[in-house]
Formats: structure tokens, sequence, C-alpha cells
């Protein structure tokens, strides 16, 4: 799996403690920025990573920002991206099973360390159920 990340600079504390955590667990990514906690803007990283995913030069994407907010309603402005702002594992897990959601977004300033890293785990294993009433309501998002 190759895992594309990007934080603006509120999320960028968080962003490296997810990047450390997929060097464990020997999962590929490359990190679109941001490189510090200077002040970038959001949409500068998300177009970016969105846009690889929607091409499929990446399996799935993290996006990372203070609220997670700003990051989806841009990842969600590519076309095949089903980006997804999630607080606890069970919107992580129903987010990939019935969404087939292929970009996670979290919130820097609310997560931690233990938090941040169980959902991107069970984000990450969490295979799409390919159930007829999953893929009719996918159809109908992509219309």
């Amino acid at each position: 799996m190759k895992v594309a990340i990007g934080s603006d600079h509120a999320g960028f504390k968080l962003k490296e403690i997810v990047k450390a955590y997929l060097k464990r667990k020997k999962i590929e990514f490359k990190d679109f920025g941001a490189q510090s906690e200077e002040s970038v803007d959001y949409p500068d990283i998300a177009h970016p990573v969105a846009k690889a995913v929607a091409a499929r030069a990446f399996d799935r994407g993290i996006l990372i920002c203070g609220s997670g907010v700003g990051m989806s309603i841009v990842a969600n402005k590519t076309g095949g991206i089903r980006a997804v702002l999630v607080h606890d594992t069970y919107t992580a897990k129903q987010s990939r099973q019935h969404g087939d959601c292929n970009i996670l977004c979290l919130a820097g300033k609310k997560l931690n360390r233990a938090a941040a890293t169980k959902i991107v785990d069970v984000w990450l294993k969490t295979e799409f159920s390919p159930e007829e009433r999953h893929l009719r309501r996918i159809g109908k998002i992509e219309q």
C-alpha cells in the first residue's frame, strides 16, 4: 500500500506522529508537506494529495489540519475522491467498509497520539465491502 500524506501547520505535529507509525508498519508513503509549523494554506497541500490519490499514484491519502474540516472540503472537490473527517475508530471502519473512502482527514488540534494511530490503523486495515447497496450508493455519489 502507498499512502500520500500531508498537513498544514496546525496538523504538522500529528502528521509527524502518523508518519512514524507508517514507518513502523513498513507502509510506503510520500509527505506532501508542510515541513514545519510555519503557516501554510491547507488547500496548497490538500489539492496535490487529492489529485495524486485520484490519479491512483497512491492507494490512499491522509490529510491533517487543525480541525480536519478544511482538508476534507478541499479534497472532496477532486473527482474520484471520497474524503472523510474521522474522530473515532467506528467512523474510520464505516467510512472504509461502506463508503470506500480513499482520503482520511484528521484533526491535529483534537487527537492525541494514541487516538490518531488507532484511527489510522483501523482505516488502513479495513477493506471495502462491495455489497450491492454500498456499490449503488457510491454510484449515486459519483453521478
